[in-house]
């Protein structure tokens, strides 16, 4: 069954007549093709996808099960939406209203020849959180991608190395290996700065004793990759390796919790006790994972406001983490994809704690 035939699928069980797609990621769901404008509307019995002349030829080599339209300065894609719905009597059509800015809903809302806009995100939201085997075969490459860089970062590590100069590395490395772009901005940071989850590369020096947060991703074919490794520079105190196996310890307790049927919230529950336990539950602050796909954040999570179970096919990370203000933090992070009697860890770099001499 191809995309949209599976969101096709979908319309009747949100009383939907059709579903308009405009949002990058949920664009490339549908149609399997990256551009950087287009829209699709998905009937029951037909799909559409417009976009403009620069992706046109390239969208009709790529895009198979729908009518290919191109859109221009005279026929708006406004113009094209609505021939389809007046061709299939579309009043109840469904838009994204997560992705949607209000300048868009209202354009759409004075525009389109239907008598409803129903919000739908949620639609493609469960058809994008359970990955094919394709899918999660482009999650693994994009991984062993990052995985490589790790790899070589690791060989580029010293003390006098800025936090810049390694993220800079890591991104070159994942090019280099067949990334098409990152994921995310890389996160790298060390002794103090480690503290912070999300800091940001400065040109702090990486220094004897510190420890280095390493949380980095690049994208294949669309899909993501995410991990974070932490590494010791010189020698850890009692206290640093006590805290560094506290995390261990606790993402495997996630990850032995993770599986089809049982709620986000339990697996972020399953790692949060084992931090708890330890001492160090005020300095464990987001969620245990989250969604991977098309989005480096997606759904479904693993963290306390997500009370709905895991399905099948759902990846996700597997991120705790403990961060000491004004001291330092650690974080390691696997992505799993969820079965039905657990998880599969589809990480192969090492979890032992690494300490660069």
């Amino acid at each position: 069954m191809s995309r949209f035939q599976k969101i096709a699928a979908k319309l009747a069980d949100h009383s939907l007549d059709a579903m308009m797609v405009t949002s990058a990621p949920n664009r490339f769901y549908a149609t399997q093709f990256r551009s950087s404008a287009g829209m699709a509307i998905v009937t029951r019995s037909e799909s559409y996808f417009f976009t403009d002349s620069r992706y046109i030829e390239a969208a009709g080599k790529a895009v198979t099960g729908a009518v290919i339209r191109r859109n221009s300065a005279d026929v708006s894609m406004v113009d094209l939406a609505n021939e389809v719905l007046e061709k299939h009597n579309i009043q109840r059509l469904g838009f994204e209203e997560q992705y949607a800015t209000v300048g868009e809903y209202n354009t759409w809302k004075e525009k389109l020849k239907c008598k409803e806009l129903v919000p739908a995100t949620q639609l493609l939201t469960d058809l994008r959180a359970v990955k094919d085997e394709e899918e999660i075969k482009t999650l693994i490459a994009a991984q062993r991608i990052a995985e490589k860089a790790l790899q070589e970062v690791l060989e580029f590590i010293k003390p006098g190395r800025t936090e810049k100069e390694i993220s800079a590395f890591l991104q070159y490395r994942m090019l280099c290996n067949g990334a098409d772009r990152m994921s995310f901005e890389p996160i790298v940071v060390s002794g103090v700065n480690s503290s912070m989850p999300h800091g940001v590369p400065s040109h702090k020096k990486v220094e004897e004793g510190d420890f280095l947060t390493m949380d980095f991703g690049c994208m294949l074919d669309g899909y993501c990759s995410d991990m974070t490794r932490t590494v010791a520079i010189g020698h850890v105190t009692e206290e640093m390796d006590k805290v560094y196996h506290t995390v261990l310890q606790a993402q495997l307790a996630g990850i032995a919790t993770a599986k089809a049927g049982v709620t986000g919230r339990a697996v972020h529950e399953a790692a949060a006790k084992v931090i708890a336990g330890a001492g160090y539950g005020a300095y464990f602050g987001h969620g245990f994972g989250h969604g991977l796909g098309l989005e480096v954040h997606e759904d479904p999570s693993a963290n306390m406001a997500n009370d709905k179970p895991l399905p099948a096919g759902a990846v996700i990370s597997a991120e705790p983490g403990i961060y000491i203000p004004g001291r330092f933090g650690v974080r390691i992070e696997d992505v799993v994809v969820i079965e039905e009697n657990g998880c599969r860890d589809i990480m192969e770099a090492p979890k032992e704690l690494i300490i660069i001499k």
